[in-house]
């Protein structure tokens, strides 16, 4: 992962956590792919897809999260739920997109972004 994929997952994890959110996992890896974060509050786990771009002139970077991807995160997360204290959890898929801004960073996550079916 390049520094700026690293940095704009930490400000997503940021965003997260000043909504109250706990961090449980960063980089979580299986044998079906990587979530980027796993978040837990209010009997809710979160699995969010961070897309961090230099700017957004030819897509947003949700759209990197197409269908394939969204299997892998879900068969990843089924796997974490397998092993995991919060598996009776209600959950979520998040996509998080995260571009430079004057000064700082633009954050718009995309809450219930896609479902496991």
């Amino acid at each position: 992962m390049n520094e700026l994929g690293r940095t704009g997952e930490a400000v997503a994890a940021k965003y997260y956590q000043r909504q109250g959110w706990l961090l449980l996992d960063h980089n979580y890896r299986t044998r079906f792919g990587e979530i980027d974060l796993i978040l837990y509050k209010e009997d809710t786990l979160v699995f969010a897809e961070v897309k961090t771009r230099s700017d957004d002139r030819f897509a947003a970077p949700a759209e990197a999260v197409n269908a394939a991807k969204q299997r892998r995160i879900i068969k990843a997360a089924g796997q974490y739920l397998q092993h995991s204290p919060y598996g009776d959890s209600l959950v979520r898929f998040d996509v998080v997109e995260v571009l430079p801004a004057a000064g700082g960073w633009q954050i718009h996550c995309i809450q219930h972004a896609f479902e496991a079916d």
